[in-house]
């Protein structure tokens, strides 16, 4: 039984990348390898933060469950379209297609919140080196986490509940390689204004919120760091940092691209684009 009574369409035909299958071949193997390196990485990080006492730390306890997201995060997309660069014809069924969704959606809105609370974790251990210890109580870290999951699933829960209460009655054709909302959005078969409005308004409180407090936290950051007598000193706090911002970058600034423009400057092809640097490239460079 579908999951939404409305609608008329069983299943869901995915365009993907290209539809050039000479190009599809080449991008199989491509994919593969990306995916075997970001589990493989993420993998790495968890073990041995499990593992090493050493990393029984705040840091590697939100770095774990980066890494944890991350599997799932490309797991929910990469498998399915690297079956799709080998099959002729791409479906996938309704029920799957709002799994897919959710997952996404979820995970995704989990790691603006991740990252937010990494950045504080840096900002204490900069900031307030002496207290730090005190200040990241394990208690503390396992409610930020705790909060940082719940925040992206029920952000995930408003989005696909909105969207199941809207017709799919054909085409059923989506032009991306997976099931995001903006391109589901475009199959239904009434006005979707309000799912956009809350994409829209979800994506301020999701997305630029803790975007904006990361760079009010690294404000404070750079500050305390420039305060510092000596260059080696400086340099041993930025490079603490700077990974975090790398992926803060990347991961933000996809995000930002894809959800916060007007729907009438979407382009297909670059919405694919970066959408890929934000599920797939930034969970693979993330334990790096």
């Amino acid at each position: 039984m579908n999951l939404s009574k409305y609608t008329t369409v069983e299943e869901f035909i995915l365009l993907g990348l290209t539809s050039q299958k000479n190009i599809q071949i080449v991008l199989f193997p491509v994919f593969l390898s990306l995916y075997i390196v970001s589990l493989t990485g993420n993998i790495i990080i968890i073990i041995l933060s499990r593992i090493s006492s050493q990393l029984h730390t705040p840091m590697y306890f939100f770095l774990s469950n980066l890494s944890f997201l991350d599997i799932w995060y490309t797991s929910s997309i990469v498998p399915n379209m690297l079956i799709n660069f080998l099959s002729v014809r791409r479906n996938i069924s309704f029920n799957g297609c709002v799994t897919q969704m959710f997952i996404h959606l979820s995970l995704g809105g989990t790691e603006c919140y991740l990252l937010l609370s990494m950045a504080y974790d840096r900002y204490v251990a900069i900031c307030s080196p002496l207290h730090y210890t005190t200040i990241m109580h394990p208690i503390l870290c396992i409610k930020m986490a705790t909060g940082s999951w719940a925040g992206g699933i029920i952000n995930s829960v408003v989005h696909t509940v909105l969207a199941l209460q809207l017709p799919f009655c054909g085409p059923n054709v989506i032009n991306h390689f997976f099931c995001e909302i903006p391109s589901v959005l475009e199959l239904a078969c009434v006005d979707t204004s309000l799912n956009k409005t809350v994409i829209f308004f979800f994506a301020m409180l999701v997305v630029m919120g803790p975007f904006f407090l990361i760079l009010i936290t690294y404000g404070y950051i750079i500050s305390s760091i420039l305060k510092i007598s000596t260059s080696v000193g400086r340099r041993k706090a930025f490079s603490t940092c700077a990974s975090h911002i790398i992926v803060v970058s990347l991961f933000y600034g996809a995000i930002i691209f894809m959800y916060m423009r007007p729907g009438s400057t979407h382009v297909e092809g670059q919405d694919k684009m970066a959408t890929l640097f934000y599920s797939v490239i930034t969970p693979m460079l993330n334990p790096l």
